[in-house]
């Protein structure tokens, strides 16, 4: 017995300092989460809110508020302990419909991401948030324009597997979920991690309307000083229990609050060799694939 104590004893000591050492050489970010939709209500919000809690807290990275509402949004005082977004390192939208923000609050989550250097992270609905607000567009990237295909076996190309959060997935793979088709979007103006294989589209949908074929999946950017990362994937609760998708968010947060770097140059549009995608002439040799919306 007084051995089984002894050991238990070191154990615990090795762990404490294990524990103390990482908590003194990465200090705790804090990460607001606003979970409020107007419009379609999707089912998986709680679970990924609750999901991206639990791994803040387990990796002993991040502290999480969880809001279903905008009042936090703001740098105005608040009453009692409510936090606003000084006490915070990133934003985190899962979110549908113009929420309740007025133009102080808007220009505060602007400002909070250019100004200030912070993350803004968005997730899969955000970018059907705000649609008649320019600014909120240009900061995450584009705007919703249909899902062609619903929820379907989405054909998924990694493009940059040296972003963190892209080395857990194959070079190329089908995850069942719903992807966006993204209007007002430039590749000029983003770093685009993940698209859909067009070539194995049904491109004869009505509802497609990308001329370019271009149906981004995840994307990272800079919005001034701040760091923006989007990804359509979450809208299958199931999803956010595979230990990819859940490394992909926690490192696209890591990423978003600064704690790990990675390069998001804008990029065109790479065929699988890597190469962009013109022919000699210059011109894109996707656009006379058969399908191909006119």
């Amino acid at each position: 017995m007084k051995v089984l104590r002894v050991l238990s004893l070191i154990l615990f000591v090795a762990f404490t300092s294990r524990s103390a050492a990482q908590t003194a050489g990465t200090p705790v970010k804090h990460l607001l989460i606003i979970g409020e939709e107007k419009g379609y209500r999707h089912e998986a919000v709680s679970h990924a809110m609750a999901t991206i809690e639990r791994l803040g807290r387990e990796a002993g990275l991040w502290t999480t508020t969880i809001r279903t509402d905008t009042e936090a949004l703001t740098k105005k005082k608040l009453e009692f302990n409510a936090k606003n977004l000084n006490d915070f390192d990133a934003v985190l939208f899962y979110t549908g419909g113009d929420l309740e923000m007025n133009d102080e609050q808007k220009t505060a989550l602007l400002s909070f991401v250019h100004d200030d250097g912070k993350g803004f992270i968005g997730v899969h609905s955000a970018t059907i948030t705000f649609t008649n607000w320019p600014e909120y567009g240009e900061m995450i990237g584009g705007y919703f324009d249909e899902h062609p295909w619903f929820t379907f076996d989405a054909p998924i190309v990694v493009e940059d597997p040296s972003f963190p959060g892209m080395q857990q997935w194959p070079r190329s793979f089908v995850l069942k979920d719903e992807i966006y088709q993204i209007k007002d979007f430039s590749r000029d103006k983003v770093r685009v991690l993940m698209r859909l294989d067009a070539s194995k589209l049904d491109l004869h949908n009505p509802r497609v309307h990308r001329k370019d074929l271009d149906f981004a999946v995840a994307w990272a950017k800079m919005y001034g000083k701040g760091r923006v990362y989007y990804s359509t994937l979450g809208h299958v609760e199931e999803n956010w229990d595979d230990p990819r998708m859940q490394k992909m968010y926690v490192e696209a947060i890591k990423w978003a609050m600064g704690l790990v770097d990675a390069d998001v140059t804008p990029r065109p549009l790479a065929n699988s060799s890597g190469n962009p995608h013109k022919d000699s002439a210059g011109k894109d040799p996707l656009s006379s694939r058969p399908g191909m919306p006119q």
